[in-house]
């Protein structure tokens, strides 16, 4: 089981990519909140494989079957456990990588912690396939959290150098009917242009995917190493292939003077405190500011890709050629907004319930 997360809510996935299944557990949750299946397996299919040329051939149904925490679709008090089947696997793909590890990959620390006695199958415990239980959690306290005035929407902010347009609340439904979630549908093409391109030439291409948090009274979170920052990139950094994070104008920030970066405080129509501008994306101290909690999240090229590449033979101690088998994306980013939604989620959990 990997660590947990959180402490008001707890969350533990557990299971690799090709064991007999992939689960969750989560602890915490209120009893009498009900779960509307059939909204938590839209969310799911949102993150599925095998839907198109863009993503891995696998295919999985990506059904949660529930042990306990729900009767009758209400969660009852105690922990929800949920697993998925893994159904679509080809372990033999991997054989050879047990001695040779693949670039880009956690192969080789991993052989190293565990003594060689890793699951290398689909990168066992490292895989994304363990993102399919973090949605399981997302989904059900995205449903918790909309009740208590609680939004969350994401989009393809970037890929391989191609930026969407502006994102904000407005577009969160729009966004999650479609299959490509961006804004502009003319930069959506030329994304999946771009990920075509690479994968035809045997390579991959990363992105950024940015996430709008809506509703979130001020003063939640604690300072320093309670921050809601903090708990956010704890969760976000939980999704494989997850390199960086900033929050509002993040990074940019560094670039401007106080005057240009600070944001004016105002009273706006409703009579509430506001900010004319939104550079600290609604977190200041470590605590929300009222304001949306704005934050993306950079994903490199998916390391499994069909060119040749050097990597060492543990057992021989020798460098060789390393020509990876399998099923993989050619670009992590358009399946990884849903689980960026669901790191979200379970962290405004953690201080909103």
């Amino acid at each position: 089981m990997s660590t947990d997360f959180g402490s008001r809510i707890r969350l533990s996935v557990f299971g690799e990519s090709h064991a007999p299944a992939v689960g969750v557990v989560l602890e915490g949750v209120p009893a009498g909140e009900t779960i509307d299946f059939e909204e938590l397996q839209a969310f799911l299919a949102r993150r599925a494989p095998g839907q198109s040329a863009l993503t891995t051939a696998r295919k999985e149904a990506d059904v949660p079957e529930f042990l306990s925490g729900i009767v009758n679709g209400v969660t009852c008090g105690s922990a929800i456990t949920a697993v998925i089947r893994n159904s679509d696997t080809r372990s033999a793909d991997y054989e050879n990588l047990k001695i040779i590890p693949r670039p880009g990959h956690a192969d080789y620390p991993a052989y190293v912690k565990y003594g060689g006695h890793n699951d290398i199958r689909g990168g066992g415990q490292f895989s994304a396939r363990l993102t399919a239980p973090l949605c399981i959690a997302g989904g059900i306290l995205l449903q918790i959290l909309e009740r208590r005035g609680i939004y969350i929407g994401a989009h393809i902010a970037e890929i391989a150098g191609i930026k969407d347009q502006t994102f904000d609340a407005s577009f969160f439904d729009s966004i999650a009917k479609k299959p490509f979630p961006v804004v502009s549908d003319e930069a959506g093409a030329a994304m999946q242009e771009a990920i075509l391109a690479a994968k035809k030439e045997g390579d991959s291409v990363g992105g950024i995917v940015e996430c709008v948090i809506t509703g979130l009274a001020p003063g939640l979170g604690d300072p320093l190493y309670g921050s809601f920052e903090g708990i956010l990139s704890q969760a976000v950094f939980g999704i494989p292939a997850v390199k960086g994070i900033e929050f509002g104008a993040g990074f940019e920030a560094a670039r401007l003077r106080g005057s240009q970066n600070n944001d004016a405080y105002c009273i706006d129509e409703a009579g509430q405190i506001r900010t004319v501008t939104n550079n600290h994306g609604g977190i200041l101290g470590g605590l929300t500011s009222g304001m949306p909690v704005i934050f993306r999240a950079a994903f490199k090229p998916t390391p499994s890709i069909a060119k040749p590449q050097q990597s060492v033979d543990l057992k021989e101690m020798k460098e060789t050629e390393l020509v990876i088998q399998g099923r993989h994306d050619p670009c992590v980013v358009p399946r990884a907004v849903p689980c960026v939604i669901a790191a979200a989620a379970v962290s405004a959990a953690q201080i909103v319930l």
